[in-house]
């Protein structure tokens, strides 16, 4: 089955999407962002199933334990060390090829959407893989110290979207933060 892999993150300026195992931003709480992150992961497209987020143990562990696992989604999480999944996570896969093969096999009847929702290796892996890659990318107009950054966006592999259903195209602003919503498209090879 040939399936889109959609990818979510916040990124600074300079592409920095972390700090400490946290938002670079934190404590500062953007929650109408994280509205629009919960809204896109969680909203399957064919009702009766659910969407998956996939992500690194780096990214399951700085969830604060009381959202873990993230409801309404099946959550996979990446590790090459663990050898039974986390306390809460539905799924353990050792790497990406790995877990999309979980989604396609194991979860093929119930898993509609797959999200990638970090961190750094993992959102790489997944620009690298072959196929057709949505990003939706919250710009945060505001530079904040990062250790850990998002891939380049090319145009010669993506394309920004005009707009896309469900995505604001307004310039938003919370708590003295300006911010942006953008959808990216894989282009053909």
């Amino acid at each position: 089955m040939t399936r889109t892999l959609n990818a979510i993150v916040a990124v600074c300026p300079d592409m920095g999407i972390g700090r400490l195992g946290d938002l670079p931003w934190s404590p500062i709480r953007l929650n109408h962002e994280f509205k629009h992150f919960r809204k896109m992961t969680s909203t399957p497209s064919v009702e009766g199933k659910q969407n998956v987020v996939i992500m690194g143990r780096k990214t399951w562990f700085s969830i604060p334990e009381k959202n873990r696992p993230l409801n309404n989604r099946i959550n996979i999480i990446l590790s090459r060390e663990l050898k039974a999944p986390p306390a809460g996570a539905h799924f353990l896969a050792a790497d990406f090829t790995s877990a999309l093969k979980l989604v396609d096999t194991e979860l093929s009847d119930r898993a509609d959407q797959v999200w990638v929702i970090g961190g750094q290796s993992l959102y790489q892996e997944m620009m690298e893989h072959q196929g057709q890659k949505r990003l939706f990318v919250t710009r945060i107009l505001k530079q904040f110290e990062c250790d850990t950054f998002f891939p380049g966006i090319t145009l010669e592999k993506y394309r920004l979207l005009e707009n896309f259903p469900g995505v604001s195209t307004e310039m938003q602003e919370e708590n003295g933060i300006m911010y942006r919503f953008e959808v990216y498209e894989s282009v053909e090879q």
